[in-house]
């Protein structure tokens, strides 16, 4: 049984197509309101990092390997959803425990994941102080975004690719290199995790509205800061 503690903190999650600047909202939300900010790929990349191939996680009786997972997300492919929602969900519970009102970017991605963490988050913080942004943007902006996204070297921030950043060599927020994502940005990567979505994730939309929950679109292909202002308006 889940006790609630944090029924006046907030969770804020932001989801859209690959190169909607997910990321980068989420750490400007972070910066403005002192959220922490929880995003899924880091959760992975620290697991495919610092695990063997060989480790296998049990969920829901079934077995995951890292390796396998691996394999799978460099082509574009979605991890197995209960492979990261396990994770995601430690992290959830670790945070409410902590007090803490958080911004999470890249989860739920698929109806399994949002029907196993949406009641788990309901139930730790309350199902009106969830908000929900959906950042929208055409296929042919996410595939010209992620071809000429970079992240930097040292705390992997994700660089939204446009007008105001193109020729930026450093990342703005710790000074590191700014390097391209080897196998995860190559256009036919790109197509595969655009489809992906469409079918996948984008359903999420009706779910959510289904279920009560705060959700609202936003603009995606307006500049940073304007999409960050329509973002703080849907979550004040």
């Amino acid at each position: 049984m889940i006790q609630c503690f944090n029924m006046s903190k907030k969770v804020i999650i932001i989801f859209g197509p690959p190169g909607a600047g997910k990321g980068v909202q989420s750490e400007l939300l972070s910066e403005s309101l002192g959220y922490y900010h929880l995003e899924s790929s880091k959760v992975l990349e620290r697991c495919f990092k610092n695990e063997s191939r060989d480790k296998v996680y049990t969920v829901d009786g079934k077995d995951y390997k890292v390796g396998d997972e691996i394999d799978s997300w460099k082509t574009g492919v979605l991890t197995s959803p209960p492979f990261i929602t396990g994770m995601m969900m430690e992290e959830f519970k670790k945070l409410s425990d902590d007090g803490e009102s958080f911004i999470v970017s890249g989860s739920p991605r698929t109806l399994y994941e949002a029907e196993k963490e949406m009641p788990v988050l309901a139930e730790l913080y309350g199902k009106e102080n969830i908000y929900i942004a959906m950042i929208e943007i055409s296929a042919e902006v996410t595939v010209f975004r992620n071809t000429h996204r970079k992240v930097c070297e040292l705390m992997r921030h994700s660089i939204l690719f446009n007008k105001e950043t193109e020729k930026l060599s450093l990342c703005p927020l710790d000074g590191s290199a700014l390097v391209k994502r080897k196998d995860l940005d190559t256009p036919e990567t790109i197509k595969t995790r655009l489809v992906q979505y469409k079918e996948r994730t984008l359903p999420l939309f009706e779910y959510f509205s289904k279920e009560g929950f705060n959700i609202h679109k936003v603009d995606g292909e307006k500049t940073v800061a304007q999409v960050h202002e329509q973002i703080l308006k849907v979550v004040e």
